[in-house]
């Protein structure tokens, strides 16, 4: 029995074609990376949506203390009618200012709570003033 001859030109066309493993692994790449792309495009996309329709927050109340030279103890409150976007919101805010240690240090608890009057922020900051009064020790 003798098997039929494969001329040159045929090799070359067998040789040249993809077999089915490597079109299902370039396939299977191919989806992995889609998937991976529009993962990072839903959580980006989401992230922004946050961002947008999100309120105000205590980070926003901390850098405005931060500004400020002088803390003293106490309680403090107040809405967001003095910013554009926020005006007729609804959102309120609330903090409170004690004295952690006698050199100076603060600690300030912000809280700001959304139009239903619930927390919608909360975040404690220490804060360093060296000028403020120190009550404790009846020091100005």
């Amino acid at each position: 029995m003798r098997l039929p001859d494969i001329t040159r030109s045929q090799c070359r066309d067998a040789q040249a074609a993809f077999t089915l493993m490597e079109v299902m692994i370039a396939v299977a790449i191919f989806f992995m990376c889609m998937f991976t792309i529009l993962s990072i495009l839903s959580s980006s996309l989401h992230a922004a949506s946050l961002l947008r329709n999100s309120g105000p927050t205590a980070g926003m109340l901390a850098a405005q203390l931060s500004l400020t030279n002088k803390l003293e103890e106490g309680s403090d409150s107040g809405d967001f009618d003095d910013i554009p976007v926020y005006h007729d919101a609804g959102y309120k805010w609330v903090s409170e200012t004690r004295e952690a240690a006698t050199n100076g240090l603060f600690r300030v608890d912000f809280e700001v709570i959304n139009p239903y009057g619930r927390p919608d922020s909360v975040l404690t900051v220490l804060f360093y003033r060296p000028g403020s009064p120190n009550n404790h020790l009846g020091l100005h």
